[in-house]
């Protein structure tokens, strides 16, 4: 309903009576257009009490419209707006009112001009081919949901000072200590965790403390368009280096620190950062080499960089064990690590979490007090139980055996369907696929084709790089079934 109690405004120290003051305000929103032939209007004791006045004041206010034909009376339901107005047809909004393409004051765009996001080629799809994600049908959500209903009636939040969750639930933070020491050999304290809304927060807040406008910073080429996104619209000039099978080259980054350093002078300010993805790299889904790990810190330390590692699916490994990050070797803090667990769980699950030194997370901690007061404290709660009842670890343990079925299985049906058409790597872990169609098979047709048939898969625009478009896709396999895959892949190499 509108808000006809600032719509119809009354001063009862005017001489215009009440009543006329009503039905004139009430015929210049007609006029405008707020209120639109047809519309219903609140009864005469509802309006009386919205606007607290006598409701002998309202009947007199809607026959006095009745009368000059504004509104009709509907038969045992009220009164509405006139479909036949006595004037021609209500005006419009006047312009200076309704918003249009361009911005009167100014301001500053984060993104280039035209930049567009990526759009459905169907409003629902049957079927989606995304980048890389969880199949929350398998996630355990009935048993994260009867933890968080459980947390929704004790009122445990009313209990702790607001200002001391914006770093995350003191349960999940304190059980993270251990997790990621089991999991990962990071040895870590509660100061040193900060709990975000999912892993994109944390590279938001983590560039923010670490680059301003003008400084160098290194990215894998292809990587991670949003990551690229968040450093260019913080200013920083990005230093693009080939990811290769064995991940970001680090001869390359090793030349790029010693030209700027040589540029710039000693005292110049050289490479400020470098982002990382060290396991299955996005988009292409490689895995950094471990003797290119230790190279990449020992550069760190004598160009006196940072590194930002961001292990977004760590958990998810089918030909061998994982390595342990960066940050759990000697990095001397200048590593700060970043994870989800949005993507061992569901992408609903907005958890992330950021591990730095205590002064760093101290400042991260701030930051995101500005962007957000807190989280779902409630669901971190509900999570860090499933974490210590080691539910979490069961499912991760279930599901990696599934996506594992589920990547040779996508991997059979692209040799088998798009064998001429389509050349990848098989990964060693991960949840995607990176495809490079041939150049003749433009993944923006085939998209636009399978999006009228129900499939959704990405047109590859947002892959390409400032200098090259590899007409190439990540293609999801955990979040399909078999089946689900099948008829996917072969809408698709129908559509060729």
């Amino acid at each position: 309903m509108l808000p006809f109690d600032t719509l119809l405004p009354t001063d009862k120290t005017l001489a215009l009576p009440v009543y006329q003051q009503v039905a004139q305000a009430m015929v210049q929103h007609i006029r405008n257009g707020v209120l639109k032939p047809g519309a219903m209007l609140p009864g005469t004791r509802e309006l009386a009490g919205i606007l607290n006045l006598h409701r002998k004041t309202v009947i007199a206010a809607y026959d006095e419209l009745s009368a000059q034909g504004w509104i009709e009376a509907v038969p045992r339901k009220g009164f509405n707006i006139s479909s036949n107005l006595p004037e021609v047809k209500a005006q419009r909004w006047n312009k200076t009112y309704a918003f249009e393409k361009k911005m009167a004051a100014p301001f500053y765009p984060l993104t280039k001009t035209g930049f567009q996001f990526p759009v459905l080629g169907v409003p629902s799809p049957r079927l989606i081919i995304d980048d890389g994600h969880p199949d929350s049908r398998l996630a355990p959500m009935d048993l994260l949901a009867r933890e968080y209903r459980s947390r929704l009636g004790i009122g445990s939040l009313r209990k702790q000072v607001n200002a001391t969750l914006t770093a995350g639930s003191p349960r999940l933070r304190e059980v993270m200590v251990s997790y990621l020491a089991e999991t990962r050999g990071l040895q870590a304290s509660i100061p040193n965790i900060l709990i975000t809304h999912g892993a994109q927060m944390s590279i938001y807040i983590a560039a923010s403390l670490l680059v301003r406008a003008g400084d160098a910073v290194i990215v894998g080429e292809p990587g991670y368009y949003v990551a690229n996104q968040v450093l260019e619209s913080l200013g920083a000039r990005l230093l693009h280096v080939r990811v290769d099978e064995e991940g970001i080259d680090v001869d390359g980054v090793e030349r790029l620190c010693r030209k700027l350093r040589g540029r710039d002078g000693a005292g110049g300010r050289g490479i400020k950062m470098l982002y990382l993805i060290p396991h299955h790299h996005h988009p292409t889904t490689v895995t950094l080499s471990p003797e290119r790990r230790m190279r990449l810190l020992e550069i760190a330390e004598e160009f006196n960089f940072a590194i930002v590692e961001d292990d977004y699916d760590y958990d998810f490994h089918y030909s061998s064990s994982p390595y342990l990050p960066l940050a759990a070797s000697s990095h001397k803090n200048r590593v700060i690590y970043i994870g989800s667990f949005s993507k061992s769980l569901s992408s609903s699950i907005r958890v992330g979490f950021m591990v730095g030194p205590e002064e760093f997370i101290g400042q991260a901690i701030y930051l995101r007090r500005l962007i957000e007061l807190r989280g779902d404290n409630n669901m971190e709660d509900a999570l860090a139980v499933l974490i210590r009842n080691g539910d979490v670890g069961r499912h991760l343990k279930k599901v990696n055996k599934i996506y594992e079925s589920r990547r040779d299985r996508l991997c059979h049906l692209l040799d088998w369907k798009l064998g001429d058409v389509v050349n990848y790597r098989k990964p060693s872990g991960g949840m995607a696929v990176w495809a490079s169609f041939g150049r003749k098979y433009l993944l923006k047709n085939i998209a636009e084709k399978a999006g009228k048939q129900g499939v959704y898969i990405s047109n590859g625009l947002m892959y390409n790089t400032h200098d090259m478009a590899y007409n190439s896709v990540r293609m999801g396999f955990a979040g399909l079934t078999e089946e689900e895959m099948e008829e996917a892949i072969g809408i698709l190499a129908g559509c060729l």
